[in-house]
């Protein structure tokens, strides 16, 4: 890739050099403490704002709160069930604001260009864990339809996301999931988000590189769902559902746990090899770290019959899935929803498809393989039911989110070679071993193999992945000096609280330009692996 400037420049440039000293994996306690002793030092909440000519190669969003002088509210707030979680451990600990909303305005200019001045809006700190590291992830909140430029085609929404990728070097791997996901889903309708980077300026104060993207919501330009009118209680709507292991943390009308055919266990997805153990979703009670993971309902419901409902439905779903794949049998949804009868006369593999959208499945395996996140047995899973007049009344798998630790980011596949999304996985501080069930739960059935080898090859032949790949050096490319700005302001590629969490690999990256070399390459060892077994 062409340089702009010399790896000694970028090297004096830069505060710090790499952290890479081997593979860590950070604890809960580990990065709390971290984040603790660092509460309060950014010296630039008390000093005059630092000086950054910002704007050569992206655009840039001003806020300006209506309190001018707040920055508390983008430099303090911890999501509460994730500070409740750090007081758990952590003697004496002060316990931080929970997020809240800001007055503020806000300016978008490209260049010389400015795209909109002014617009009234309110901004808080969003997410889970990442609300513990100095540089957080923010959303917007519009009193009336807002578009950013070309953002899906000049849409508006109410509401839009800013996020922070404080512990992803190249600042590109959410973007580069994203723009695979659009690639992948687009032949079958699914959604995926669109995001921009952009630059952000709070009250005059350089916060630094940020990815502009979508909040997932039920909407017809995002999930395409039915939505629950106002006070309606019927269950004829759609359900925007996350695989959530903070589900326990929502308020009980929003979250339920899935018996997952009793806990039976599930044969992992290795390839033509035989697996050697099975895995529980639910554990197999040997291991007293083993986090349960549920649901989350993410769209608006207004009953205990609706939440009832879409409950027992999930566990049914997963009953006949499981039923199909394990035990040859083929079961059907009676004509409203609410239980299973046997099927005689359909196939195993007829009543998956009559229960599921299967093409979605494959999709969202592929992306997820392709990508191995290592939040994927855990949390920001997201899929769809929708029992509208127009529904499909089909589980649907779209919506794919939070990547900041995949792409080789954290020490999963990072030999370029192995299967990962529909296999044992371990848990985020390697402490305990884990599932994605709802990846693995057909991967040992033939039809499903074919269906993804099929959409495998289609999505390679038509350089989905060479052109993710050629995209990442690009983008770093055009938006070089706007990188080296955010690092320079978040010192994101040294020793933060961030850094323990990161892959060898990614942790001795100096620069932003060799954090998205690592990527590319990363990213190409893989999909070359990959394909070797699934392309036809």
């Amino acid at each position: 890739m062409k340089r702009t400037l010399s790896l000694l420049v970028l090297t004096a440039l830069l505060l710090t050099g790499c952290s890479g000293t081997g593979t860590q994996t950070s604890t809960p306690e580990t990065t709390a403490r971290s984040e603790e002793a660092s509460a309060g030092s950014d010296a630039e909440t008390t000093e005059e704002p630092r000086k950054f000519d910002t704007g050569d190669s992206m655009p840039v969003l001003s806020i300006t709160t209506v309190d001018t002088d707040a920055l508390d509210f983008v430099t303090e707030p911890v999501a509460a069930h994730v500070a409740e979680q750090i007081a758990s451990w952590t003697p004496h600990y002060e316990m931080p604001p929970a997020p809240y909303y800001e007055a503020c305005t806000l300016t978008l200019t490209d260049g010389e260009n400015v795209v909109f001045s002014d617009i009234a809006a309110d901004v808080k700190v969003r997410g889970n864990w990442t609300t513990t590291y100095a540089k957080k992830p923010l959303r917007l909140k519009f009193a009336e339809k807002q578009s950013f430029g070309d953002l899906h085609g000049g849409a508006g929404f109410k509401n839009w996301l800013l996020l922070a990728s404080y512990k992803d070097g190249s600042m590109l791997r959410d973007q580069t999931a994203f723009g695979i996901a659009q690639d992948l889903f687009a032949d079958y309708g699914l959604y995926a988000p669109d995001c921009e980077l952009v630059e952000v300026e709070i009250n005059g104060h350089y916060w630094g590189v940020y990815l502009l993207t979508d909040q997932l919501q039920v909407n017809e330009n995002r999930v395409d769902i039915t939505k629950n009118p106002k006070d309606y209680t019927g269950t004829d709507i759609g359900y925007l559902l996350e695989f959530d292991g903070y589900y326990t943390d929502e308020d009980a009308l929003h979250s339920f746990a899935v018996d997952y055919a009793d806990n039976a266990p599930l044969l992992p997805f290795e390839g033509d090899e035989t697996p050697e153990d099975t895995v529980c979703p639910l554990g197999d009670g040997k291991n007293p770290a083993f986090k349960e993971t549920g649901f989350s309902i993410k769209s608006d419901i207004n009953s205990q019959e609706q939440h009832d409902f879409i409950a027992a439905y999930m566990n049914n779903v997963y009953r006949l899935l499981y039923a199909a794949a394990y035990e040859d049998k083929a079961m059907r949804f009676n004509a409203d929803f609410t239980a299973l009868e046997d099927a005689p006369d359909l196939t195993p593999q007829e009543a998956v498809e009559l229960a599921i959208d299967v093409e979605s499945l494959a999709a969202m395996y592929i992306l997820s393989e392709v990508t191995c996140d290592a939040d994927i047995y855990w949390s920001s899973f997201f899929m769809d039911v929708d029992f509208g007049e127009n529904g499909s009344k089909k589980l649907t798998f779209e919506a794919p989110w939070d990547f900041d630790s995949a792409l080789g980011n954290k020490d999963r596949v990072n030999n370029g070679k192995g299967f990962y999304a529909a296999s044992i996985v371990p848990d985020v501080n390697d402490s305990y071993d884990a599932v994605n069930p709802w990846l693995t739960v057909l991967m040992q059935e033939d039809w499903y193999r074919d269906i993804i080898r099929k959409q495998w090859t289609n999505a390679y032949d038509a350089g989905v992945f060479e052109r993710a790949g050629e995209q990442i050096l690009t983008e770093t490319e055009t938006h070089e000096n706007a990188l080296l700005r955010n690092v320079q302001r978040w010192d994101s590629l040294a020793h933060n609280e961030a850094s323990t969490e990161l892959s060898r690999k990614a942790a001795q990256c100096r620069t932003p330009m060799e954090a998205a070399e690592y990527l590319a390459e990363w990213l190409a060892d893989l999909v070359e692996f990959l394909n070797g077994y699934w392309h036809e």
